[in-house]
């Protein structure tokens, strides 16, 4: 009911900024085409009382003025002279006083104005006779034709501003109401979006929310989510895993000590308690750096990376491997400048752990080179043990995983070292695999190289 709500007060808040605009434009719409007719029909009704009073002007004769107008709407004309007397006038206008005082300046024979008075408005055209008419027809003495008629409704009432006002909130109600329906349309599959995240909990990450055909914003957030949700329910179901692995790796020790403990204290008679201290002092040791190594390999996968600087695989190979005291000598070449972007001691780190566990397992020697190769940085870590199966090859990278010969030659080892190792290389964006070797263990790391900008 909670997103319900939400997505209709969405859909409220498009819809209403939608008719504000509506309005808005529409409103426009109405003036400028109530504008428009008005000055349309005030240009024709101005045409027509031209048209009258020059046709009337052209038909005056000296001595006979005619006193019949053609059948038009225009019935109001009037001859004032310059007295001011109306000297003939049509039925609509006799016993009028001229229709306006305004006459006509004599560098513009020809006006348009509106009268108004108690009686209604009404648009007429003012015509200065031509001197030369007035010479020929009244011995030069000026005059002035009045030819109008009554405004029309259109005009004279709000008709037209009702009509086009009208015509506005029809337009912005049709609109307000494809803009509920469109928003509305285009929230639906949002909502159901919404209404599927809101069903996911940490307990239950397989749903995924509905995916909308096509291309858009909105398909393209849907994929993302679930995108998203897969990852997150990958990431915590490894954690779980990790976590049940982690517990039964700690119940192991936590118990062979608490027994000891525990017979120490019942049987003391019997028990050697110095060489039960030695023995929890060691089981408590191996806790410790099992610990260590739990805590870095969740620091690695969870923690913000540290800003990255250039690293120099080639001196770390060179001058900061650190090797055992086995007799296995380390040997190591380095070809060209091989430098990438990370975390310097993870990466030491890294090269040291794979070094060490060759040397575990190497008969004679251990090898080490680093070089580019395919526009990456490659370091190679080879010893001449007995290698490793190929079905078990990925198995030696997951945590707590220990083969037999690893956990024969090593039995303090906490089986994290390489899945530690994997996941620096996955933080730095790399690899960390075993190739194929004519004898022993190949471990190959793949980083990428450094790209140097031009000067």
């Amino acid at each position: 009911m909670r997103l319900l709500f939400r997505h209709r007060s969405i859909q409220t808040r498009f819809t209403a900024a939608a008719a504000a605009l509506s309005l808005i434009f529409f409103t426009l719409i109405a003036i400028g085409l109530d504008l428009m007719i008005r000055n349309r029909v005030r240009d024709q009704l101005f045409g027509d009382t031209q048209r009258v009073a020059t046709d009337w002007i052209g038909s005056m004769k000296p001595g006979r003025i005619p006193s019949l107008i053609p059948n038009t709407a225009v019935n109001l004309l009037q001859l004032v002279d310059s007295h001011g007397r109306v000297v003939a006038a049509s039925p609509a206008a006799a016993g009028r006083p001229p229709l306006s005082a305004v006459r006509p300046p004599n560098d513009d024979r020809i006006i348009h104005l509106t009268e108004c008075s108690h009686s209604g408005c009404f648009v007429l055209t003012s015509v200065r006779v031509s001197p030369q008419e007035a010479s020929l027809v009244w011995g030069g003495e000026p005059h002035v034709v009045y030819a109008g008629t009554a405004e029309p409704p259109v005009l004279s009432t709000h008709i037209l501003e009702f009509s086009t006002l009208a015509a506005a909130l029809l337009a912005t109600g049709f609109a307000t109401w494809i803009a509920w329906a469109a928003v509305g349309r285009a929230l639906r599959p949002v909502a159901a979006i919404r209404a599927r995240m809101s069903e996911i909990s940490v307990t239950d990450l397989s749903l995924r929310v509905p995916e909308p055909p096509g291309s858009d914003e909105i398909g393209q957030l849907a994929r993302t989510a679930n995108q998203t949700l897969s990852r997150l329910e990958t990431a915590v179901q490894q954690q779980r895993h990790f976590a049940s692995i982690v517990s039964h790796e700690l119940k192991t020790p936590v118990a062979g000590l608490q027994t000891q403990l525990e017979e120490a204290v019942l049987y003391p008679d019997d028990v050697d308690l110095r060489e039960t201290i030695k023995a929890g002092l060691a089981t408590t040791e191996r806790l410790r750096a099992l610990i260590d190594d739990i805590m870095v390999f969740a620091r690695i996968r969870t923690a913000a990376p540290e800003p990255p600087e250039p690293v120099d695989l080639g001196a770390l190979v060179h001058d900061e491997l650190v090797t055992t005291t086995r007799d296995v000598p380390v040997r190591t070449r380095v070809k060209g400048e091989v430098t990438v972007l990370g975390n310097h001691m993870q990466l030491i780190g890294v090269l040291n752990n794979l070094v060490v566990n060759a040397q575990r397992h190497a008969v004679t020697s251990v090898e080490v080179s680093a070089g580019r190769e395919d526009g990456q940085a490659v370091v190679t870590v080879s010893d001449d043990g007995d290698g490793i199966a190929l079905e078990d090859r990925d198995r030696v990278f997951q945590p707590f995983v220990r083969l037999e010969e690893g956990h024969r030659k090593d039995p303090a080892g906490t089986g994290l070292g390489l899945a530690i190792s994997r996941a620096i290389a996955t933080a730095h964006h790399g690899t960390l695999e075993i190739d194929d070797s004519t004898r022993g263990a190949r471990f190959v790391l793949r980083l990428p190289l450094l790209k140097r900008h031009p000067a």
